[in-house]
């Protein structure tokens, strides 16, 4: 009889084993878990909301909008304030030949200083410099005799030519100007660095 107990015992046991292993495989529902997939759920709307809106902010400040797509506004925005900042590079410019022109219109006529003359006594000669950076953009740097309205008729033959000026800097010395800046082609071609070169000859002997 003890024998066939505990038989009916292991049989128990192992069935109560098994029951208990179905139950533990039961779902019960999370309320914490849930509470926290709303909070998220609405972060991200938050989130989405409110980029949203700074993107229709960022598209009525820029003028020219092709497509309305998020990735289309952000592109549109760049390049204008690329062109911003190359504006303000050539007004920077024309304003430095501006106060230094003033400073020479100050001076007495006996006590001008040719400019040329100036270069010559420092040994300065009018050179062009081109240098190939990256992909379609060159470094160059431009020393040329400081004229009034030098740098103006510069900054236009340069647009004529098709060139785009990025970052460019201005100092005058001695009777010279130095220009340097990166370049690239407004509509995206590759200048060649020899061409580019001849070409910037030609515009400084010209001025």
């Amino acid at each position: 009889m003890e024998y066939v107990g505990s038989a009916l015992d292991g049989l128990f046991i192992t069935k109560e084993g098994n029951s208990r292993g179905r139950v533990g495989r039961r779902r019960y529902s999370n309320d914490d878990g849930t509470e926290y997939k709303s909070k998220n759920l609405h972060a991200e709307r938050r989130r989405r909301q409110k980029l949203s809106d700074r993107l229709l902010a960022l598209r009525a400040l820029v003028p020219i909008i092709t497509n309305m797509n998020k990735a289309t506004i952000i592109e549109d925005a760049i390049s204008y304030i690329e062109e911003l900042q190359n504006n303000v590079e050539v007004l920077q410019g024309l304003l430095y030949e501006m106060e230094a022109s003033s400073e020479e219109g100050a001076l007495p006529r006996s006590e001008e200083i040719d400019p040329a003359e100036e270069m010559r006594k420092s040994g300065i000669q009018a050179e062009v410099e081109v240098t190939q950076i990256d992909g379609n953009k060159l470094w160059i740097k431009i020393i040329f005799e400081k004229k009034r309205g030098g740098f103006t008729r510069l900054m236009e033959a340069m647009t004529a030519f098709g060139f785009e000026l990025i970052d460019t800097s201005v100092t005058t010395s001695k009777g010279a100007m130095l220009v340097s800046s990166c370049v690239k082609g407004i509509h995206g071609e590759i200048n060649e660095v020899q061409r580019t070169k001849e070409l910037l000859l030609q515009i400084i002997n010209g001025i």
